[in-house]
C-alpha cells in the first residue's frame, strides 16, 4: 500500500478558525525533498478559499491541484466524468437525463451513455493522450492521484459532513488518467459534436421513404424556423447565455500609460463548466494564476508578471455538414469520388439500472463516414438532415481532431512574455472555440480570434455547397456549410501554417494589435476596434458588416465615452478603479437608447397597472444595481420586444442599422408600432403576475438559483443591452434566479512590484454546501468588494487561512 504523509503547518487552532474541512491525515511515509516520494506539494489556502499550489516539479503540481479542487467540488466533477464514460444510465438509471449547460442540449441517460462510447472511444482519445506534452501528461496523471487520495480519505470518513450529495454514492469511484483525456475532449466538443448528441446517438438509416416522399426545401425551411431543434445553440444560445465580456487596454487608453486587462466570461452558475480560481507555481517553470474549467489542471484564463488574457465565445463554426450520395442499394455505402465506401458501423453495448435495481444491457449501432459521425436531424417532425435510401448526412468536427488543446494552455501557463504569448497562440493553435485578448507591461492590446476553424473558404462553400441544403440552413444559420461529400476536392483545405490538416493557419485568422484597446463581446471580430474594423475573412469564421448586439454596443461605448470623458467619471482614460467601476456599473443599452421615448409617448395614454408600471420608470436609473427600482419593469417588456433575441434584428427601430455608423445603429425607438406598445402591456402584466411590486428594488427580486438565496444579485440580461450580465428565466413569484453570466472575474495591471490583480469567483469556490467557501464570494460580489488576488509569497503569507503539505 502507498504510504501518505502530511505535515500540517498551521496549528489546530488555525484551522478550527478557518472553518474548512479537517486536514488531510497520513500514516508517515517516504515523501518530501530530498526522499524517494512520488509527489511532495504545499497547498496555502488564502481568504474566500484560493489554493496556491507550490510545487517541485509537474507530477506534484497537478497532484495538489486534483486534491485541492476534489475538496470544493468532487461531486459535480465525479458525475460528469461517469457521464463522459458513458455509464449515467448504470449509475442514475434508465429514465434519468442530462444537460450539458452550456449548449442547451438534453439527452436521456441512455443516449448519453451510447454517444459518449462513440464520441470518446480510445481512437478518439488516443491521439490528444499520446500528444499531450510530457510534463502535462505529469500534471494529469498527478492530478488523478491526488483527486483519488481525497476520495479515499472521504470515504474512511476522514471529512465528516463533507459532499453530501455524492460521498456514499456506487458511483463514487476513484478516476483513471483515461477519465481526465475525456474530459478534455468533452470541453474540447461544447460548440460543436456535442451540441447533436441525440442526433448522432439515434441515426439510423431508413430503407424506404414514407408515401409522402422527400420533404421539399421549402417544407424544410419551415419546420427549421419553428423549431431550430439542436441549431438553436448558433441560433440564440451561442453569446447569449455561454457568453463573456472583455477588454485589453494599451498605454493609450490608461491615465498613466500602464497595460490593464478586464475579462469576464459568462458561464452556468452551476454544473461542470464552473469556473476555478487557483494560483500554481513551480519554481523556474511557471508561476500562473486564474481560473480554468472544473476537471482541467492548467490555467485557461490568467495573468502573472508577465502578461494577463481573456476569452470569449467565437463566432466562428467549428464543424461542416456533409451530404453523402448513397448507394441505391445499400444505405450502408456512400459515392465517394466515384468509388463506393461503406460507412462504418460501431456497436456499442452499455449497462442500464432498471427500475427493480437490476443491471441490464442494451445495444446499439452508431455509425461514422470517414469524415465524422452520422446523423440524422429533425425539426418539426421533418427529417431536414435525413437518411433516406439515397441521402444521408454526416459532419466532421474540427475539435474532434484538435490534440493540442491542453497543450495551448500548458505553453501558455510556461510562458514568459506576452510576445511569447502570441507566438504560441498561433504556433500551437489548439484554441478550440474561444476569442482571445492578452497584455502585459510594455506590450500593446491584442486580440485574435486565432482558433480551430475548419479551413472552408468561400470560394470553397460556392463550388461545394449541397443544393438545396445548404441554403435550407444558411436561412437559419449563416456560415454554417453544408458540403458536397460525394468529392474529394470538397474536403477541407489546409494552409500552410496550419499546425494540423483541415484548418485554417494563423495567416488566414482575424488578429489585430494597438496602443489603445480591444475588446470582445461575443460577435465577430469586426468591431474589436471600430477604428480599425477587421475585414476579408471567410464567412465561417465570422460576418462582417452586420449589426452588432446591444451589449457588444455598450461594450464599445463604455471604452468610447471613458476616453473621452463623457461618462460622468473622472478624468479621461481608465485607471484600474475606474475600469472596475465601468464595468459592474450594470447599465442598459436598449433603457439608454429608449427610456425617455416610452416615457414620452406611451406612459402618458397609460391606464390600470400601467400607471404604476410608468411611474416606476419614470424614477428608474436605467441600470440593473441591487437599489435600483423598476428594473424589472423595463426588463420584462424588453423580453417580450426583442423575442429574447439579443437585441438585434429587431423592426421597432425608427432609424435602421447602418454599417458606416455600427456603434450607434439602429436607435430611435418606434413607439408608435401596435407591437411596441402591446410589448410594454404584456411586459407590465407580467410584473402584475409576479407579485411583485413595479417600484421594487431590484435586490429584492434577483438571487441565486442554486447558493444561498438570500444574496442579491445585481446585472441585467443580454437581451435588454446589459454588460453587467445575471441571466435567468423570465419573473415569475421566485424573481429572478440567476444560473448564468458573470463568472470569473479579473482586472489585471502591473507596476514596478509586478502583477495587481483584483477580481471575483461570482458563484464561490466550491458546489458544497458544507464548505466555508460555498457562498462567501457571492456575497462579495453581491456588494461589489473586489477580492486583491494574492500572487507573491509576502502577499500570500498575509491572506493565509490554512496550509497544509501533501506528500505521497
Amino acid at each position: 500500500m502507498r504510504q501518505l504523509r502530511l505535515i500540517v503547518l498551521l496549528t489546530p487552532l488555525i484551522l478550527g478558525a478557518c472553518g474548512d474541512s479537517a486536514a488531510p491525515g497520513g500514516n508517515g511515509g517516504g515523501g518530501g525533498p530530498g526522499g524517494s516520494g512520488k509527489y511532495d506539494v504545499t497547498i496555502t489556502r488564502t481568504s474566500l478559499g484560493i489554493p496556491h499550489i507550490r510545487a517541485g516539479d509537474y507530477a506534484s503540481l497537478g497532484y495538489g491541484y486534483g486534491y485541492a479542487f476534489a475538496e470544493d467540488n468532487l461531486c459535480v466533477l465525479q458525475e460528469d466524468l461517469v457521464t463522459i464514460r458513458g455509464e449515467r444510465a448504470r449509475y442514475f438509471g434508465r429514465d434519468g437525463s442530462y444537460t450539458i449547460i452550456p449548449n442547451g442540449v438534453t439527452a436521456n441517460n441512455v443516449d448519453s451513455d451510447f454517444f459518449w462510447r462513440f464520441a470518446a472511444d480510445e481512437t478518439r482519445l488516443a491521439p490528444t493522450r499520446d500528444n499531450t506534452l510530457p510534463e502535462f501528461k505529469q500534471v494529469t496523471a498527478g492530478f488523478v492521484d491526488g483527486y483519488n487520495r481525497y476520495i479515499r480519505e472521504l470515504k474512511a470518513g476522514a471529512h465528516p459532513g463533507r459532499h453530501a450529495a455524492c460521498a456514499d454514492a456506487d458511483w463514487l469511484f476513484e478516476i483513471s488518467e483515461d477519465d481526465m483525456y475525456r474530459r478534455y475532449l468533452r470541453l474540447a466538443l461544447i460548440a460543436s459534436s456535442s451540441v447533436f448528441i441525440n442526433e448522432i446517438a439515434n441515426a439510423r438509416p431508413l430503407l424506404a421513404l414514407s408515401k409522402s416522399g422527400e420533404p421539399t426545401a421549402e417544407q424544410k425551411r419551415a419546420a427549421l424556423e419553428a423549431d431550430p431543434g439542436p441549431l438553436r445553440y448558433f441560433t440564440e444560445l451561442r453569446g447569449r447565455r455561454f457568453g463573456s465580456n472583455m477588454y485589453a487596454l494599451g498605454p493609450e487608453a490608461t491615465q498613466d500609460g500602464s497595460r490593464m486587462l478586464f475579462g469576464n466570461p459568462h458561464f452556468p452558475w452551476t454544473g461542470p463548466e464552473r469556473l476555478y480560481v487557483a494560483h500554481a507555481t513551480i519554481p523556474g517553470e511557471l508561476d500562473i494564476m486564474g481560473s480554468s474549467l472544473y476537471g482541467v489542471p492548467a490555467i485557461l484564463i490568467g495573468f502573472n508578471d508577465h502578461f494577463a488574457w481573456s476569452h470569449t465565445v467565437s463566432t466562428a463554426y467549428r464543424f461542416t455538414f456533409y451530404e453523402l450520395t448513397l448507394n441505391p442499394l445499400n444505405p450502408l455505402q456512400y459515392i465517394y469520388d466515384g468509388e463506393i465506401r461503406d460507412i462504418e458501423q460501431v456497436p456499442i453495448t452499455i449497462e442500464v439500472l432498471e427500475a427493480d435495481g437490476t443491471i441490464s444491457q442494451e445495444s446499439r449501432t452508431l455509425y461514422r463516414s470517414h469524415f465524422g459521425p452520422m446523423l440524422v436531424l429533425e425539426a418539426s417532425g421533418i427529417p431536414v438532415l435525413g437518411w433516406t435510401p439515397l441521402k444521408a448526412y454526416t459532419l466532421r468536427d474540427a475539435n474532434a481532431e484538435n490534440d493540442r488543446l491542453i497543450n495551448q494552455f500548458a505553453r501558455w501557463n510556461q510562458a514568459q512574455s506576452l510576445d511569447e504569448f502570441i507566438r504560441l497562440h498561433g504556433e500551437i493553435l489548439g484554441i478550440p472555440w474561444v476569442n482571445t485578448v492578452a497584455t502585459g507591461p510594455g506590450g500593446q492590446a491584442y486580440y485574435g480570434d486565432v482558433s480551430v476553424v475548419p479551413n472552408v473558404p468561400d470560394g470553397k462553400v460556392t463550388l461545394c455547397q449541397a443544393v438545396p441544403l445548404h441554403a435550407v440552413v444558411q436561412q437559419l444559420v449563416p456560415g454554417l456549410p453544408v458540403l458536397d461529400g460525394s468529392r474529394a476536392d470538397c474536403e477541407w483545405d489546409t494552409d500552410p501554417d496550419a499546425p494540423a490538416p483541415g484548418i485554417f493557419g494563423p495567416g488566414n485568422l482575424p488578429k489585430l494589435l494597438r496602443a489603445d484597446w480591444v475588446g470582445n463581446f461575443n460577435d465577430s471580430y469586426w468591431l474589436t476596434n471600430p477604428a480599425e474594423p477587421i475585414t476579408g475573412f471567410a464567412r465561417i469564421i465570422g460576418d462582417e458588416e452586420t449589426e452588432r448586439t446591444l451589449r457588444t454596443r455598450l461594450g464599445i461605448r463604455q471604452i468610447q465615452q471613458r476616453l473621452d470623458g463623457s461618462d460622468g467619471l473622472p478624468g479621461t482614460g481608465f485607471t484600474l478603479p475606474l475600469l472596475q467601476q465601468v464595468v459592474l456599473s450594470s447599465r442598459i443599452y436598449s433603457a439608454e437608447l429608449a427610456q425617455q421615448t416610452v416615457l414620452d409617448e406611451i406612459c402618458p395614454d397609460a391606464s390600470g397597472d400601467a400607471v404604476s408600471a410608468c411611474a416606476a420608470l419614470a424614477r428608474w436609473d436605467a441600470r440593473a444595481n441591487l437599489d435600483s427600482t423598476g428594473a424589472h419593469v423595463w426588463r420584462e417588456f424588453w423580453f417580450v420586444l426583442s423575442g429574447n433575441r439579443g437585441g438585434t434584428g429587431g423592426s421597432y427601430w425608427a432609424t435602421p442599422f447602418s454599417a458606416d455608423d455600427p456603434v450607434n445603429t439602429p436607435r430611435d425607438l418606434d413607439a408608435d408600432q401596435a407591437a411596441v406598445r402591446d410589448a410594454f402591456e404584456a411586459g407590465v402584466a407580467a410584473v402584475a403576475a409576479s407579485g411583485f411590486a413595479f417600484d421594487a428594488p431590484l435586490r429584492e427580486i434577483q438571487h441565486p438559483l442554486a447558493i444561498e438565496d438570500d444574496i442579491p444579485i445585481f446585472g441585467g440580461q443580454f437581451f435588454e443591452g446589459a454588460f453587467t450580465i445575471a441571466d435567468s428565466d423570465p419573473l415569475d413569484a421566485n424573481g429572478y434566479e440567476v444560473e448564468y453570466g458573470n463568472s470569473y472575474i479579473h482586472t489585471v495591471t502591473w507596476d514596478e512590484d509586478g502583477v495587481h490583480a483584483e477580481g471575483f469567483v461570482t458563484y464561490s469556490q466550491s458546489t458544497d454546501p458544507a464548505s466555508p467557501h460555498f457562498a462567501d464570494f457571492t456575497r462579495e460580489y453581491s456588494a461589489k468588494r473586489w477580492h486583491k488576488f494574492p500572487f507573491t509569497p509576502e502577499e500570500i503569507a498575509a491572506d493565509r487561512i490554512r496550509e497544509y503539505r501533501l506528500s505521497e
